[in-house]
């Protein structure tokens, strides 16, 4: 028999060389995947014609895979880094809906309530639920495609915008459908909805969602500015101004309100796309077997939206996007994958949005047989 000291020097060896054999097929597994990821984005951003972009994947099982891309400026080419906040746009959407499932579980609000219950002025009031704006299907106009906003929008992208005069521009009709009948993506359904939590809990929806969302959940990145306020470091972006590609980093959000007003960072917009998806910590378990139900859809279709999420190929979420920046905030429970990404443009190539280009970059790598793939929403800004 050895002596001990030996036995146990060769007992650590024989585990060291099991761990190695278990971990390295894990190891090569992982950079393969890092390596086909880094090669599908950095195409995709050519493709895209983007300065930069910043990119989050988290597979359960396996290593992170964080990465930025490209600029975060044109002129002084400094890099773009992981930790930069961007603004997030439409991902707004999901806290905003978050904020009334969280007072329908509190019975201070029900989905099926009319809208005319807390808002005055909206046409068919008293027909459109709280429902229908959640999920798209009021029939109430979208503000952001109506020409007297873009002409003002074009004319002053500086111009501080109020709850009041966003909504102005649409509850009065006419309505584009029969509420219930259809489905158009509509930025003044949330613009309403925003309305609602601050007529019901006398906090502003920003308050609101920072105090009862951002704050429980540790986003410490996450947040609802005034104005035109952009926490720094952050990188510039680049739209479209009449006809040319510039930068409009300073362009003022508040025409997005509670539809599109929120910055967030890459870690932050990963812990909310999987609490986005699975409802822990946010409400009850009914509300969130409610929420998830709606988006289940039918198999056939590629594309189901729901209580202020979607469901595209499986991959749950949101999309967003101002002039700009893009935002992908992706969960699918089936692998239980999260991904993120930040473009820093919002320029259209040939009819696909930057991030659209990007989550099939992303997507075609984790699961090619269900591949992120969505249609600009008519109307263009602030998907």
């Amino acid at each position: 028999m050895l002596p001990r000291s030996r036995r146990r020097a060769g007992l650590a060896a024989t585990a060291l060389l099991a761990t190695t054999l278990v971990a390295a097929p894990q190891a090569f597994a992982a950079s393969g995947r890092d390596a086909k990821l880094t090669a599908s984005i950095e195409k995709a951003l050519k493709t895209a014609d983007a300065p930069g972009a910043i990119v989050g994947v988290w597979q359960h099982g396996r290593a992170p895979y964080t990465k930025a891309f490209g600029v975060r400026d044109t002129k002084t080419k400094r890099p773009m880094r992981t930790s930069f906040y961007s603004r997030i746009g439409s991902v707004t959407k999901t806290f905003t809906v978050t904020a009334i499932l969280q007072l329908a579980d509190q019975g201070k609000v029900s989905l099926d309530d009319p809208i005319a219950k807390y808002v005055d002025g909206v046409i068919s009031g008293d027909v459109i639920t709280l429902r229908q704006l959640t999920n798209m299907t009021s029939g109430i106009p979208n503000y952001t495609v109506i020409k007297a906003f873009n002409d003002a929008l074009v004319a002053n992208p500086f111009k501080t915008w109020t709850t009041q005069e966003l909504l102005g521009l649409a509850i009065g009709g006419p309505l584009d459908f029969a509420p219930g009948t259809s489905f158009t993506y509509s930025n003044t359904n949330t613009i309403l909805l925003g309305q609602v939590v601050q007529n019901v809990t006398g906090e502003p929806i920003g308050q609101y969602i920072e105090r009862h969302i951002v704050a429980p959940l540790g986003l410490k990145g996450t947040s609802y500015p005034e104005g035109s306020a952009f926490p720094r470091p952050h990188a510039d972006g680049y739209g479209n101004d009449r006809g040319r590609v510039e930068n409009v980093t300073r362009w003022n959000p508040t025409w997005t309100g509670a539809a599109g007003q929120m910055v967030s960072t890459l870690q932050d917009m990963r812990v909310w796309a999987q609490r986005l998806s699975t409802g822990r910590g946010l409400y009850s378990p009914a509300i969130a077997r409610e929420r998830a139900a709606s988006v289940a859809g039918n198999p056939k279709a590629p594309i189901a939206y729901g209580i202020g999420m979607f469901n595209v190929s499986q991959w749950r979420g949101h999309n967003g996007s101002l002039p700009g920046y893009q935002t992908l905030a992706l969960y699918r429970p089936q692998s239980k994958t999260t991904v993120v990404a930040f473009i820093n443009t919002d320029v259209e190539v040939k009819g696909k949005a930057p991030s659209t280009l990007l989550g099939e970059a992303i997507t075609k790598v984790l699961s090619p047989k269900h591949v992120y793939d969505l249609p600009a929403a008519p109307g263009g800004e602030d998907e």
